[in-house]
């Protein structure tokens, strides 16, 4: 089976200066991956050139290819691909609107589906992402009444309706409490057949999330 994802000498880098690389692993589909590293290492640039979302002047080099798309082909659909390997921000970013129509932001976009639909596939990844029971009370409530932790879960939720293929995750738990972290670690262990990719500085942490870790500042 093709790997979710699969980098071969992936560099990045912006004028004369390499940020990433060079950088080779493999991804599963089912599997759970952490890439780990200092700040600087390049970690979240890792995460946003599997999706074509490097902004300028960074440039990659080497093979990128994620879901069966070589990301670095000029005729690559980045959109379409970005529906299916979705990445969560590491600041939980919320619009100016309700809880249900964060969560169902990015779906009422990408699928032509009925009203009905969009309801039924947005509470479900309310209840994926564990906060279905902190909000089926208010979910017309503006979403920016939530805790920092209930963000980031609502973010969650958002990329969960779209039914990703691959979740990349970028330190979902740096701005978090103690409390709410084991409550974010507990809904990314709970996602259930899903491909999973985990950036994080926290050491323990990828280790109780992951099945395995890639190293950036020994790549």
């Amino acid at each position: 089976m093709t790997p979710a994802v699969h980098l071969k000498d992936l560099v990045v880098r912006s004028g004369g200066r390499t940020l990433v690389g060079p950088l080779s692993f493999r991804l599963d589909r089912g599997a759970t991956l952490g890439l780990q590293g200092p700040s600087g290492s390049g970690k979240s640039t890792t995460l946003r050139a599997l999706v074509g979302l490097l902004p300028p002047p960074l440039e990659a080099q080497g093979a990128v290819e994620v879901l069966g798309v070589d990301v670095r082909s000029p005729s690559a659909d980045l959109p379409g691909l970005r529906a299916r390997a979705v990445l969560v921000g590491q600041t939980p970013m919320v619009f100016p609107a309700s809880i249900l129509a964060n969560a169902a932001f990015g779906l009422r976009h990408v699928a032509r589906i009925s009203r009905d639909e969009l309801r039924r596939r947005t509470e479900a990844a309310l209840v994926e992402a564990g906060l279905w029971d902190e909000v089926a009370d208010r979910l017309h409530a503006p979403a920016d009444q939530l805790s920092v932790g209930q963000r980031q879960r609502l973010c969650l939720a958002r990329a969960l309706a779209l039914d990703p293929e691959l979740l990349l995750l970028d330190e979902p738990t740096s701005a978090l409490d103690p409390a709410a972290t084991r409550t974010v670690e507990e809904t990314i262990t709970g996602i259930r057949d899903r491909t999973v990719l985990v950036v994080s500085h926290d050491q323990d942490q990828l280790a109780r999330l992951c099945a395995g870790v890639v190293d950036l500042a020994q790549a």
